[in-house]
């Protein structure tokens, strides 16, 4: 008979029939108090606790505790040991008190006993601070300013000071204020920037050594300041025409920068053709005061003839100097002026030649002058020798 058949349940295969029925009665929910006592003694037998008697013994409980112990000893070593980079170093703790600064490599400290602050000292931080400030000429202007720093001593920075890089952002805009305030608008908005900021750097380091934080300022930029608005004009006229100025300071200059050099070559220049004119000249006097020596000891010796060599010389000085030639018979009669106009066509012509060519012919035709120098040196040597006749 199936169990679901009418006719009883003698075998007990309704599943319903258990629950509901078990020796005839009825059973209600498990006790929670049961339970309760239940986990209690499975906790104490993992413990190593006294066991009840009629229960099971799990066993181990001592080597759960090993277990756990080792467990929480390699967590403790885990955070106990730490590395430090080249950049980094820390500073321990022991019980609140400051105890070393521990530099790169391998480490280890002892928690919850000490405690660590890492912090990177070579890298270079840096923060802006942009403000309005009052200049010397109660001028007010928007002075944006960078700062660069690093942490030179960890133990001042992590001991000395609560916030060190409040303290210094605030020192920074103390250190402006005061540099500003002595400084008028002009030279804070055009050339006297650089000069505010190794002012500002001198005196935010003097401030930060003062309270002892461990910083280092490296550097301090005054970027572009901007003047008020209602004067922004007018100090860009003013700007311009600086620029102007510095302009034409570079263009004269530049053109004095050329000049003197010339001027100073025109006069060496001069200075050497005086020099060559005074030996010149010296020399030339030296020569003229030789040969008038010498002329003297030959007129010594042959008076006539010295003259008359001295007068036919002037004389044909003189007469190289003009193209004319006073012609004069026995006892100054018959006086004639020879002009030779074709000797001097032929030699203008002749002159213009050896002008244009490169070389000269020692065969060409003898100019006006040379023809009159000699007409005129024939002329004086037959009237001396007239002369000496009579």
């Amino acid at each position: 008979m199936a169990w679901n058949e009418p006719g009883g349940n003698s075998n007990n295969q309704d599943p319903w029939g258990d629950r509901n029925k078990r020796g005839g009665q009825k059973q209600g929910p498990p006790d929670l108090d049961e339970a309760l006592r239940k986990l209690q003694d499975n906790l104490k037998s993992l413990f190593g606790g006294p066991k009840k008697p009629g229960s099971k013994s799990s066993g181990g409980g001592f080597g759960l505790i090993a277990v756990v112990l080792a467990a929480l000893a390699a967590m403790w070593l885990y955070t106990a040991v730490y590395s430090l980079d080249e950049q980094e170093q820390a500073v321990i703790l022991r019980l609140g008190k400051y105890h070393e600064t521990v530099g790169p490599g391998l480490n280890i400290y002892f928690p919850p006993m000490d405690r660590k602050y890492e912090q990177n000292v070579t890298r270079e931080r840096a923060y802006t601070r942009q403000g309005p400030m009052l200049t010397e000429d109660e001028n007010i202007i928007e002075v944006p300013l960078t700062v660069q720093y690093k942490i030179s001593n960890l133990q001042d920075y992590v001991l000395n000071v609560d916030a060190p890089e409040l303290s210094l952002q605030q020192a920074t805009e103390s250190a402006l204020r005061h540099v500003v305030g002595s400084t008028a608008m002009d030279q804070v908005l055009t050339e006297g920037r650089e000069v505010l900021a190794v002012q500002v750097k001198e005196r935010l380091q003097r401030f930060v050594d003062n309270y002892r934080t461990g910083i280092t300022v490296t550097q301090v930029n005054v970027q572009n300041a901007q003047a008020p608005r209602e004067v922004q004009e007018s100090f860009d006229d003013v700007i311009r025409a600086r620029e102007d100025e510095q302009r034409e300071k570079n263009q004269a200059e530049t053109y004095a920068n050329g000049v003197i050099p010339e001027a100073r070559g025109k006069a060496q220049r001069l200075r050497e053709e005086a020099n060559g004119y005074r030996d010149e000249t010296i020399s030339r006097a030296e020569g003229e005061a030789d040969r008038f020596t010498k002329l003297v000891t030959e007129y010594r010796k042959a008076p006539e003839v010295t003259r008359q060599r001295l007068y036919i010389e002037t004389m044909q000085e003189v007469l190289s100097n003009t193209s004319k030639v006073l012609l004069t018979g026995d006892q100054g009669q018959n006086s004639m002026l020879y002009l030779p106009l074709d000797k001097m066509l032929e030699g203008r012509n002749a002159s213009s030649q050896k002008t244009n060519s490169s070389t000269s012919s020692p065969s060409s035709p003898s100019s006006p002058v040379d023809t009159t120098i000699r007409v005129g040196s024939d002329v004086l040597t037959r009237d001396l020798r007239a002369r000496g006749s009579r």
